[in-house]
């Protein structure tokens, strides 16, 4: 647990330095690839782009971090499974009406006001709008901001992907829709079977297209297959040739185009057959690494795009792949310093969750067996 929580952050604070931008751009700001914590992408950060003035890099996480881990203060006030309406009554609040420390702000602020437009938007339909939570999606922004904070979701169900993904489904209907709610579902999937005790990375693999729909389910198995075939060529000794493999073969199925800071027409629309990209970004980058997470959270940083989120959702599931020893230290120190951090509260917080949880989750699965054995017994005798 504390691998998947720690991967997610570091994963998060070293792709937000290069979030937007493309592989290209990022090796001339840096004179190469990333390979690990770097400063903001634009020195004048905080006037360069006024619709998102924020301190990117230098280890801060973002906005990814943030609600994931108010979605487990969530979970450590209820301690039981989560739905849209625990959305509605104990997160927007946290969003809207609890001040703390912001580090790509520098200083204490509500969650939304860091938090995009798409996510945004669960106060404005929620808290002002009154939507019935299990609805409330329907209509914003088809993107990854509800995929972003569901690790715990996947932590409440370790070794239960399809209880992961059914939660998680219930719980983004408050906040997305179509492929955006979809993708939701299958990463807290993917992080329960990876935090599964000796899980590999076929475990994930089969877990994701288990329990996946439509387009997300073509994405994923797109990036699979185009990984597989550029691991049985061989690879390739030009680490960039990984990166645009996989954004080949995810490039049908990502409505945002090409230009990423001017998004297609047509983009972020609900859709069967489209998927959000980070999602089978990640998860190609995790397979085609075996499950490294110092590797696959750096090819997540070089890719672009939206790096922070993608680098989180490999971090978090190469972490429960290969627990705390994967998380390299220097970076999850500075990560911890820069964006203060009490990430070993946060882990303490998820434990305890995560045994209430599993308690009460034990005691229904005997109670249902003893009931489904006794009617069985009268079935035999009828």
């Amino acid at each position: 647990m504390a691998a998947v929580l720690a991967g997610a952050a570091v994963g998060d604070a070293l792709g937000g330095a290069t979030e937007g931008w493309t592989p290209e751009q990022i090796e001339e700001r840096h004179g190469g690839r990333v390979e690990g914590i770097v400063g903001p992408f634009l020195p004048d950060w905080r006037t360069a782009r006024p619709i998102a003035p924020y301190h990117k890099g230098d280890g801060h996480v973002t906005d990814d971090t943030l609600m994931t881990h108010a979605l487990i203060e969530v979970y450590a006030k209820q301690r039981r499974h989560l739905d849209a309406y625990d959305v509605a009554s104990d997160l927007v609040p946290l969003m809207m009406g609890e001040r703390r420390w912001i580090p790509e702000l520098e200083d204490e602020a509500l969650i939304l006001q860091r938090v995009f437009l798409a996510e945004k938007w669960l106060v404005m339909k929620l808290h002002y709008g009154h939507a019935d939570p299990r609805e409330a999606g329907v209509g914003n922004v088809v993107n990854c901001g509800a995929t972003m904070y569901m690790a715990p979701v996947g932590l409440v169900h370790i070794g239960d992907p399809r209880g992961a993904y059914a939660e998680a489904i219930d719980i983004a209907g408050a906040h997305q829709w179509s492929y955006g709610r979809e993708a939701a579902g299958v990463f807290a999937a993917a992080v329960a079977a990876s935090a599964t005790p000796g899980a590999t990375v076929d475990d994930v693999r089969r877990a994701v297209l288990e329990v996946a729909h439509d387009g997300t389910a073509a994405a994923i198995r797109a990036v699979f297959e185009a990984v597989d075939a550029f691991r049985a060529a061989g690879g390739s000794d030009d680490p960039r040739e990984l990166g645009r493999v996989v954004r080949e073969a995810v490039r049908p199925f990502d409505t945002v185009g090409e230009a990423y800071r001017s998004p297609a027409m047509d983009a972020r629309l609900p859709s069967r057959t489209k998927a959000i990209e980070e999602l089978p970004v990640a998860l190609g980058f995790v397979v085609a690494h075996d499950g490294d997470l110092r590797a696959a959270v750096l090819d997540a940083v070089n890719y672009g795009r939206d790096a922070d989120s993608i680098a989180t959702m490999a971090g978090a599931i190469c972490g429960g792949l290969r627990g705390s020893a994967a998380v390299p230290e220097e970076w999850l120190h500075e990560v911890v310093t820069a964006s203060r951090l009490d990430l070993d509260g946060v882990v303490t917080t998820m434990v305890e969750v995560v045994r209430d949880v599993a308690r009460a989750d034990a005691e229904r699965a005997a109670a249902r067996a003893e009931s489904l054995s006794s009617l069985l017994s009268v079935g035999a005798g009828a």
